[in-house]
C-alpha cells in the first residue's frame, strides 16, 4: 500500500476524475454550468495547454478519440447519468491508504493553477457544439486518431506526442471538420 509521499506526484500526472472536480468547483463559483461534454473537452484542453506550456502531462492517462471528441472513459463513466444536464455531483477516487472511495482531489502548483484557470475561464464560456468542433480541428489528434486509415488503433488512444506536436506549431487558422 502506498504511503501519502508515495502518491502520485504532479509530474506524474492527476487521475482526470480529480481534474473533473477541480473544473467543476472553478465553473460552480463562476456561475457557469458544466454539462458532461463540456466537461470531457475542458479537461482536454487543460491537458493540452500542459503538454504545450509546462511540458508535462496533466492527465496521467490517455484520452481516447469518440464521436463527440476526446474523452477520458473512466470520468465518462463517472459522470455518464448526468446525461445533457448540469453536472451536481463531483466524482469519486479510490484512496489507495483507505481503500475507500472518496472525492477525488488533486493539488497544483502557482505555475499549474494559473495555467489551467485560464483555460477553464476562457473554454467554460464557449458552447458544447464549438467545443466539439475545436477538437475536431483537420490534422489535429482527435482527427488522426479517429481516422486512422485502417491502422489498428485499440481504444482508439490519442497519443500525448500527436497532442503536442499538433498545438505546439504556430499555424494559421485550422479548418473545422
Amino acid at each position: 500500500m502506498k504511503t501519502a509521499a508515495e502518491r502520485p506526484t504532479q509530474r506524474d500526472g492527476f487521475d482526470g476524475r480529480a481534474i473533473a472536480n477541480y473544473i467543476l468547483d472553478y465553473c460552480d463559483n463562476k456561475g457557469r454550468p458544466v454539462t458532461h461534454l463540456t466537461l470531457q473537452k475542458i479537461i482536454y484542453f487543460c491537458h493540452v495547454a500542459s503538454l504545450v506550456e509546462l511540458r508535462r502531462p496533466l492527465i496521467k492517462h490517455n484520452f481516447e478519440a469518440w464521436e463527440y471528441g476526446p474523452v477520458l472513459q473512466y470520468v465518462y463513466r463517472e459522470f455518464k447519468a448526468n446525461d445533457r444536464e448540469p453536472i451536481k455531483d463531483r466524482a469519486l477516487a479510490l484512496d489507495p491508504i483507505t481503500g475507500k472511495r472518496m472525492r477525488a482531489f488533486c493539488a497544483f502548483d502557482d505555475e499549474t493553477k494559473k495555467l489551467i484557470d485560464g483555460v477553464i475561464d476562457f473554454h467554460s464560456r464557449l458552447s458544447p457544439g464549438y467545443l466539439v468542433e475545436l477538437t475536431h480541428a483537420v490534422g489535429g489528434p482527435w482527427h488522426k486518431t479517429w481516422n486512422h486509415a485502417g491502422k489498428v488503433n485499440p481504444g482508439m488512444k490519442i497519443d500525448n506526442a500527436d497532442i503536442y506536436a499538433f498545438y505546439s506549431q504556430p499555424t494559421p487558422r485550422r479548418e473545422i471538420q
